[in-house]
């Protein structure tokens, strides 16, 4: 399994899923790093077969609307630590790695870690 973190993703959470046997990488890995336009970012992971993890609310309309990024997890718990972050994740991962094996997925980590879509 494969993932790209959008720039508001810390490197440690890269470091993490790197660690657990997951391919990631950060955004700031390809050439407009930071730059990179949401379309582009989705089209890259998508053409990549990765998981998308940001904070972006933008990317969950993109999901909903167009089908793209085809696999997507959504953090939206605001300034959290990345120690508390990658806590989490781990707490949550066989789960997360259960459904991003679907053709697309949609996961929202909030406060309830819940998963929206799920085809």
């Amino acid at each position: 399994m494969k993932a790209i973190c959008d720039v508001h993703i810390s490197y440690k959470v890269v470091k993490f899923l790197n660690e657990r046997g997951i391919s990631a990488m950060h955004v700031n890995e390809l050439p407009d790093k930071w730059h990179t336009k949401d379309e582009i970012l989705s089209d890259y992971a998508d053409k990549n077969e990765m998981i998308l993890i940001t904070k972006d609310d933008d990317f969950k309309n993109s999901h909903l609307i167009k089908g793209s990024p085809k696999k997507l997890i959504r953090i939206t718990l605001g300034n959290i630590s990345n120690h508390s972050l990658i806590k989490i994740l781990e707490e949550h991962l066989l789960t997360i790695l259960h459904k991003m094996k679907a053709e697309k997925c949609y996961i929202e980590i909030g406060k309830d870690f819940t998963e929206a879509i799920d085809k």
